[in-house]
């Protein structure tokens, strides 16, 4: 059977197959990891420890010559992403009260659930399509996105920084795999040799775990329609000016933009998080978490195919035009 060669022809194949799974054993037998337990439940359930490895990886797999495209990679597509969702949210707040939309189609619709899907990027999402689709330097741009983690930069964007405290061990914890893996990586390239494949291999048990997380049911929600336009709003309005800054600020082919115009799997649990803290935003923190549901949903599948797509159309002559040069380029530093 040629299961690989099928799931290739998927745009984000590798990525998205095994999600799909994973929410359909969400979806259908939620009780699965608790009944199995053992190793079948640690899969189903281990998102933390899987991406802790696939990030350590990753780190491992990357040049320290590589560091300031990282950096420039990174910092490109986080200040973007929250310098894009402030800009929405200023210009929403003009027409959307704080107690949300009451009447018609957009009813249940906030600056809460706006804020919450369109600030965080799912980095796992966009580390394991730049494994397909980028470099490594791209994959391991996903280390500044630790910084838009929980509620913090939501409440920022709302202004609600009085009562929002960053913990500095949170964030240093998030990346602390990655760069150990960096250091071992570059200390010894036998070490790199070794653990390099790891990042792409992790890709299908880290999407079965996150898929695992995913409740297809939201989708019959009475907000699922609103949810959708949500969804595709995140992609449409992050997604452009993040493309744009992908090729023009970070030099890229606006492949790894299109890759970070999704909702993290985290930004559900934040309306509530920030209304336990902000009491004005309580009576919109139950319509907004079943909004940013539907945008994970959403555009945990929409985003890789889509950028599997744009990846055929405008990345891959680029990607394969660089190899080609590679190996004159070392034989040119060689001389």
């Amino acid at each position: 059977m040629q299961i690989k060669q099928a799931i290739d022809r998927i745009p984000g194949g590798l990525m998205l197959v095994p999600l799909l799974l994973g929410a359909l054993c969400k979806t259908f037998v939620p009780e699965a990891p608790a009944y199995f337990k053992g190793f079948t439940q640690g899969i189903m359930t281990g998102v933390i420890p899987i991406l802790a490895v696939w990030f350590f990886c990753m780190g491992a797999s990357i040049k320290l010559s590589a560091t300031g495209t990282v950096l420039r990679k990174s910092g490109t597509i986080v200040l973007t992403k929250l310098f894009t969702a402030w800009a929405i949210v200023i210009v929403a707040s003009m027409f959307i009260p704080v107690e949300g939309v009451q009447t018609g189609f957009f009813t249940g619709l906030s600056i809460l659930a706006i804020v919450c899907a369109m600030d965080m990027t799912n980095g796992g999402l966009y580390a394991s399509l730049m494994q397909t689709y980028g470099t490594k330097e791209e994959a391991g741009a996903f280390v500044l996105t630790s910084i838009e983690s929980g509620p913090l930069m939501s409440m920022v964007i709302l202004g609600a920084t009085g009562v929002a405290h960053f913990e500095p061990q949170i964030f240093i914890g998030a990346v602390l795999p990655f760069l150990v893996g960096f250091a071992l990586g570059n200390l010894d390239p036998k070490l790199r040799a070794f653990f390099a494949p790891g990042g792409m291999l992790m890709i299908p048990f880290f999407a079965f775990a996150l898929g695992n997380t995913i409740n297809l049911a939201n989708l019959l929600s009475p907000l699922a329609g609103l949810g959708v336009v949500l969804a595709l709003a995140v992609i449409v309005l992050t997604g452009i000016p993040l493309i744009l800054a992908d090729k023009y600020i970070g030099r890229g082919t606006g492949t790894a933009g299109l890759a970070a115009s999704s909702t993290a799997g985290a930004a559900a649990a934040n309306p509530v998080a920030i209304a336990a803290v902000a009491p004005q935003f309580a009576p919109t923190a139950q319509s907004a978490t079943v909004l940013v549901a539907i945008c994970v949903i959403v555009t945990s599948i929409a985003v890789p195919i889509l950028t599997g797509l744009w990846y055929k159309r405008f990345g891959q002559g680029v990607a394969e035009q660089a190899r080609a040069d590679e190996p004159a380029l070392q034989l040119a530093h060689a001389d």
